[in-house]
Formats: structure tokens, C-alpha cells, sequence
């Protein structure tokens, strides 16, 4: 498995100017390159493959404005984008319900403001400057401080974003983990944990665990960070003049925007993990609908709020997390767990099979955030929901009963439960 150092690289930094170069050198390749497959592909004449492209363009002046390994990744980028490309039409002839529309050709950057990202590999890096903990990008004087063991880097990707760059050194985590991190000691894989994704509960935490205290994440300061931005970019915009759409002030905004969140998700994954690995639970299981973000239909404001949070995100942060200490992730479709309830056990069908819209459920949903059961017991909804998603997903997981279950949830933030630096609470997983 390989994991990401990164460093950020702001526009008042003196390393900006000339990753910015190269960036627009790499986007000048790639369009170039772009240019002779899509002509070649459009005409009728074949797709031109990485091993002819790279023999095309070693005597074009954007490839030779690059050093070579540099040159040969940005084609090897595009002849991917290409192939993913053939792929999903191949997959849209099959079934065209899965896709919003058919898939386009890959395009071409803007000829001025486009930028391209930039792969080093290990070979394009300064063996010398690296054994000192130091990585000397190739035909620059690029230097940038790295922490990770020299013997386990693969790669340096250069990635643009709107008013700065991310330079990520990639390494081997097979055997580089750091102390911080917890071992992997779970083994049984009995337990499972089950996560509902919502608004403001970022993370609704179950398990068949007996005893195990379902968690709620508070999601409202994603919410804040968003509503601000929001807020400000709108203002910000409406101070432009003519047919202009962002300014450096909205850069920082944005920037600004993206770190809080992608530090708050941090803390959130690493939490829930270490709680995993704590109660020695050694499944997770991740409720997510298809095209939940396209087809969401909760109303003007409710819509911002979701859509701006970006639950994919944990995901992939629960997914690999998960996996560097031995837990196995199961993403589960999850229609109709918000409307069964988990203490009837009732049915849970999959949206549109057949039967689906004839199934009536003993209890419903009195309110957001409160589920009413057919005895008149209230239980908190998400938890309803993640009990449910883990019930879809594995039927037998209850086969002892659900007497051991607890519904009453505890609410927490993952940044004040680490600002604190108590550690991991034990009363968070068992009661």
C-alpha cells in the first residue's frame, strides 16, 4: 500500500514561481500530445498508444523542455485518461443508467491559465540530496525537506490546485508506519461496525459489539466552514467586474476552505479507527448510495449543506486508514434503512427491485432526527439507519439478539476529543 507526504506550496513561497513553470510546461505537453490522438481518434485513423506517442513527441520542443522520465509521465497520464475513457463508453453501451451523460473525449487544458501535474519518479530524483532527508526535483533547484525513509519513496507528483501547489511524496507503507499509528492487532472479525453519513451527524457509529456505545460525529462545524465560505466567496464575486469569476482573494478563501475541512475528516477517520481497533471490531461497513449527491432532493438549503460536504472523502480516509491496521471496509447500498426499524427488524429492500415500493414499515421518522418505533419508543434516526446498513449488509450479524444493543448515542467532536490530548477514551467504546 502506498500513502502521501504532503507539503503545500503557497503563491508567497519562492518555490511557487518555478513549480508554476513546470506545471505549464507539463500542460503544454499534454495538450500537444492531446492534440495527435484526438486528430488521430476523431479521423478515423486508430488511437495512437503511449509507446508511438512517446516516439512521436521526443523531438517536440514541450517534450524536450522537460526532463525525459518527466515527459514520459505526463504521457503515460494522458494515455490513461484515454483508455478510462474507452472504458466508460464500453460501460455506457452496457448500461447508460449508471452515467449522467455519455462520456466525453479526454480535453484540453486552457492555453493560459491551464496547469498540469508533474510525476517524478524515484530515477528524476537526486539520489545524493535524498539520502540527507532532502528531495532535489531533476533539472531544477527545487529542494524540498522530506521525513519519510529514502529507501521507501516511489514517487513526487507536483498537483496544481487554485492558488497553490501540493507537492506529495509517495511511499511503501508495507513496512513505514509511523509509531503514532496504531498496530495491527485486529482479528476478530466477528464484531462489525456499521456507518451512517449525514449532515449535521457527520458519522453515525454502530456495532454488534455487545455493550458497544453508538457514537455520533458532530458534522455542524462542517457545516459552519462551508456557510462561510459560502457566504464570503458570494460576496466576494459580486464585487468583481465584467465576466470575471475568481480573484486571489477567493483562492486564499478556497485553499483556506479546503484544509479545514480535509483536517477535520482527518480527525474524524482517525478517530473512528482507533475506536475499531480498541473494541477489536474487525469490519466496517459504509452506507453510500449511487449518485446520492445528483439525485438529492431535500430543498434549497439542505441541498447546499450535503453537497458541500465531501463524504466520499471519509470514505477513502476510513478505507485506507482501515486497511494499514488489517480492518476490512464493506461500502454498502443503503435505501430504505432511514424508513425500517432496526428494533421490528423490519425488511429492507433495494430501491427499485421489484416489490420495493410495497413494503410497509412498523415504525417512521417523526421528525429529523427521531425515529418513533411501533411501541412508541424514540431512538435516535442515524443510529436507526447505521444499525440497519449493518443489518443489509450482513443479515446474520444479529443472530444472537439485538437485547445487547445500545440505541442511546454519545455526541462527540473528533477536534476537541484530540485538542485535549486525553487520548483514546475507553468509555467511547464500551459501556
Amino acid at each position: 500500500m502506498q500513502l502521501a507526504e504532503r507539503h503545500i506550496i503557497k503563491s508567497t513561497e519562492h518555490r511557487f514561481a518555478p513549480i508554476d513553470e513546470l506545471a505549464f510546461k507539463s500542460k503544454n505537453l499534454y495538450n500537444s500530445a492531446n492534440y495527435v490522438i484526438r486528430q488521430s481518434f476523431v479521423y478515423g485513423w486508430g488511437y495512437v498508444n503511449y509507446n508511438e506517442m512517446n516516439r512521436l513527441m521526443k523531438s517536440h520542443q514541450a517534450y524536450k523542455a522537460m526532463p525525459a522520465k518527466v515527459s514520459q509521465q505526463i504521457l503515460m497520464i494522458l494515455d490513461k485518461n484515454w483508455k478510462s475513457f474507452f472504458e466508460a463508453v464500453k460501460a455506457y453501451k452496457i448500461d447508460s443508467s449508471k452515467f449522467t451523460g455519455r462520456p466525453k473525449l479526454p480535453k484540453y487544458k486552457d492555453k493560459v491559465k491551464g496547469r498540469n501535474i508533474l510525476v517524478y519518479t524515484i530515477q528524476a530524483i537526486s539520489s545524493k540530496q535524498l539520502k540527507k532527508g532532502i528531495i532535489k526535483l531533476s533539472g531544477t533547484e527545487i529542494l524540498i525537506k522530506t521525513k519519510v525513509n529514502p529507501d521507501r519513496i516511489c514517487q513526487v507528483r507536483l498537483v496544481p490546485k487554485c492558488d497553490y501547489y501540493i507537492v506529495e511524496v509517495i511511499y511503501n507503507a508495507c513496512t513505514e508506519r509511523s509509531r503514532s499509528e496504531p498496530e495491527s492487532t485486529v482479528s476478530d472479525d466477528k464484531f462489525i461496525a456499521s456507518i451512517d453519513l449525514g449532515l449535521n451527524n457527520l458519522v453515525a457509529l454502530t456495532s454488534n459489539q455487545p455493550g458497544f456505545i453508538p457514537l455520533l460525529i458532530n458534522g455542524r462545524p462542517l457545516k459552519s466552514i462551508n456557510q462561510f465560505y459560502n457566504k464570503r466567496k458570494a460576496q466576494l464575486q459580486s464585487q468583481l467586474k465584467g465576466s470575471r469569476k475568481s480573484s486571489p482573494r477567493i483562492q486564499r478563501l478556497t485553499r483556506c476552505r479546503h484544509q479545514k475541512v480535509d483536517n477535520y475528516l482527518h480527525h474524524t477517520s482517525r478517530l473512528i479507527v482507533d475506536i475499531l481497533v480498541a473494541g477489536q471490531i474487525g469490519t466496517l461497513v459504509i452506507g453510500k448510495n449511487a449518485q446520492w449527491k445528483s439525485e438529492i432532493n431535500l430543498g434549497k438549503q439542505n441541498n447546499q449543506n450535503f453537497v458541500g460536504i465531501p463524504h466520499n472523502l471519509v470514505i477513502e480516509m476510513l478505507e485506507y486508514k482501515a486497511k494499514l491496521v488489517g480492518i476490512k471496509v464493506i461500502v454498502q447500498e443503503e435505501s430504505y434503512t432511514s424508513k425500517s426499524s432496526f428494533m421490528n427488524l423490519d425488511p429492507i429492500p433495494v430501491y427499485g427491485h421489484i416489490g420495493a415500493d410495497g413494503v410497509v414499515f412498523s415504525g417512521k421518522r417523526i421528525k429529523r432526527g427521531l425515529y418513533k418505533t411501533s411501541v412508541g419508543k424514540l431512538i435516535n434516526s442515524d443510529i436507526n439507519a447505521s444499525y440497519n446498513i449493518l443489518r443489509k449488509a450482513i443479515p446474520n450479524a444479529f443472530s444472537n439478539g439485538i437485547e445487547s444493543c445500545v440505541v442511546q448515542p454519545r455526541r462527540v467532536n473528533p477536534l476537541k476529543v484530540r485538542a485535549k490530548g486525553e487520548g483514546l477514551n475507553a468509555s467511547y467504546v464500551m459501556s
